[in-house]
């Protein structure tokens, strides 16, 4: 697998997301999952993204218990900042230091770990100044808990302003040929700005990219996505369109439409690392193969025809409103 670097933490070019093994893409398996997990490793892959409030918390012990014995092999990143109770109702965003500091130290239990090596803030704050959640992480850091911090979905001056407090290592946000926001709203040309890495979670676009979804029907009952704006009516249709020209080039490749969604990602930039989630093997064993692709000019030229900035029908949430602080 090949690696790159974010900042000056060096990861996997693909990582895996953890998110939907626990929560909102149906019905969770364990065994599977942690099969998965071990599988990603043993392949090279050794960037794990969770975060706290997936589960809500059971993500994190998901994989910590995945993840014993084999800690040396993993650059291991969660996140806070999305508040959860213990029932799973959300109780908002939450960036202000006496939860940070709380926060941090319970996702060091339940991972089992000593060390974090990226602590993402989740989403930003509006009411604690993002100086102060960054000084707490400064403090963080320089209490051996995490190695490097990162930031979520934030607006370019945010990462100058955090940037500004502690080093951003990373800026995790949604990229992908259906979210391609960043090369517009400035998000990208911040994160080079200041030196940081981009990692792109979604990257195959909520699955959609991979062609597999024809109908809301091929989602479980209690998959989020059934209720999210792309997935619904007009937008659905409209976005099978896309897909469709899409997986004509994958086609054309020799390729599968995933494996294309990612090496469109990763062609982006070396400073970029994509960390498409999936709970089984065989959809990571495909995902991993999409690092050896290499685009052509005329492949990218195809690509951007195919799906255009702004071509995807619907918002990327129902509400935008936590969204690029």
């Amino acid at each position: 697998m090949q690696q790159r670097n974010i900042r000056d933490l060096t990861v996997s070019a693909l990582g895996l997301g953890c998110m939907g093994m626990s929560e909102f893409y149906g019905t969770p398996d364990e065994g599977e999952a942690v099969a998965t997990i071990h599988r990603a490793l043993d392949l090279g892959v050794t960037f794990l993204d969770t975060a706290d409030m997936y589960g809500p918390f059971t993500n994190e012990q998901l994989v910590g218990r995945a993840i014993k014995g084999r800690r040396d092999k993993v650059v291991l990143a969660t996140k806070f900042g999305n508040e959860r109770g213990a029932d799973g109702s959300r109780l908002g965003v939450n960036g202000r230091p006496d939860y940070v500091r709380k926060a941090v130290d319970a996702s060091l239990g339940r991972l089992g770990v000593d060390v974090i090596d990226l602590y993402y803030q989740h989403r930003v704050d509006r009411d604690t100044p993002i100086e102060e959640t960054w000084g707490a992480l400064k403090e963080i850091v320089e209490s051996g808990k995490v190695r490097y911090v990162g930031i979520s979905e934030a607006a370019p001056d945010t990462i100058r302003k955090a940037d500004a407090v502690h080093p951003v290592t990373a800026v995790q946000t949604e990229l992908s040929l259906w979210s391609r926001d960043p090369e517009e709203n400035g998000v990208l040309a911040a994160v080079r700005e200041v030196g940081a890495g981009f990692v792109a979670y979604s990257p195959i676009g909520r699955g959609f990219l991979s062609g597999q979804i024809r109908s809301v029907d091929d989602l479980e009952p209690d998959d989020f996505r059934r209720h999210h704006p792309r997935f619904q009516g007009e937008n659905f249709q409209r976005n099978l369109e896309l897909v469709d020209r899409v997986k004509q080039i994958a086609d054309d490749k020799g390729v599968t439409p995933s494996q294309l969604a990612l090496a469109w990602v990763l062609a982006q930039g070396d400073d970029v690392v994509a960390i498409p989630g999936t709970k089984r093997v065989k959809y990571l064993e495909e995902n991993v193969a999409a690092a050896d692709i290499t685009l052509t000019d005329e492949d990218l030229r195809r690509l951007d025809e195919a799906a255009p900035v702004g071509a995807t029908a619907g918002d990327r949430y129902g509400d935008m409103s936590p969204i690029n602080v």
